[in-house]
């Protein structure tokens, strides 16, 4: 008699694994522009992930992705604020493969800014289903520093 247990996928079981390391270290891939930077950071805590396992967990396979997108504005009081949406692009995307998922919506944002109150700008994407809370996503782009690239463009 023929045993009815699936083969054994090595794909698959690695892929299970790295979507468990993520999901356990909480990882969200920060990046800030004009200055380009990109950081992983723990999205509860906001430190910020030095780790190679889970860089090539990210880099590795295919994810579904939670992206807060962010415009760091300053107004003519002096008073900082963040302008922001969150989007689910359908599908699942490599994470070099993300900017162009979010392009459109990222333009969308920052075109509805006042171009004399923009700083800076960036997105925050979690391998997951999750959501941000607006303070959340604000510890997440200053950790990323993004207020203090702001500060010395000032």
């Amino acid at each position: 008699m023929k045993s009815k247990r699936k083969p054994n996928n090595g794909f698959a079981r690695a892929e299970r694994s790295c979507r468990a390391l993520l999901r356990t270290n909480h990882v969200a891939v920060v990046n800030i522009d004009p200055s380009g930077s990109q950081i992983m950071a723990n999205w509860k805590s906001c430190r910020q992930i030095q780790s190679l396992a889970i860089a090539n967990a990210i880099f590795d396979f295919s994810y579904r992705w939670t992206i807060y997108i962010g415009a760091m504005c300053r107004d003519e009081r002096g008073a900082d604020y963040i302008k922001s949406v969150e989007i689910s692009p359908e599908g699942i995307y490599k994470v070099e493969r993300l900017t162009d998922a979010i392009e459109h919506y990222y333009l969308d944002l920052r075109n509805g800014c006042n171009p004399n109150h923009i700083l800076a700008s960036g997105w925050i994407a979690i391998p997951a289903d999750v959501t941000l809370e607006e303070a959340q996503a604000a510890k997440l782009f200053h950790a990323a520093g993004a207020w203090n690239l702001v500060k010395a463009a000032a």
